[in-house]
């Protein structure tokens, strides 16, 4: 059993147990559950529910493990015989989570 989530702009193929770096959510603290509506596919077994764009009565839950930062990016820009020259990095924040469950409500559907 498997499920296609989006959050942070981004999908994530998710099972139970499975653990994710996503993009980060604001505002939570570590063994923090969190929740995801936004499910655009569901398959559990040989049933397969598509959302349109999304499909409703379907959950999934994770557990916040982590919150932290990527490797660093280096960045540098130079303009052949100008003199310039700009050197910067970017760590961006992610959000580690376990997978907890995935519920889907109406079993009739399936």
């Amino acid at each position: 059993m498997y499920a296609v989530i989006m959050t942070g702009g981004k999908q994530y193929r998710v099972q139970k147990g499975e653990i994710l770096l996503i993009e980060k959510i604001n505002n939570v603290k570590i063994g923090e559950e969190v929740v995801f509506t936004e499910v655009l596919l569901f398959v559990d077994g040989k049933n397969i529910v598509i959302g349109k764009p999304v499909i409703d009565g379907v959950v999934v839950k994770g557990e916040i493990l982590a919150q932290k930062r990527e490797a660093k990016v280096l960045v540098f820009k130079k303009k052949a015989k100008k003199g310039y020259k700009k050197f910067q990095g970017h760590r961006q924040y992610k959000t580690e989570l376990k997978i907890i469950e995935l519920t889907y409500k109406d079993k009739a559907r399936i």
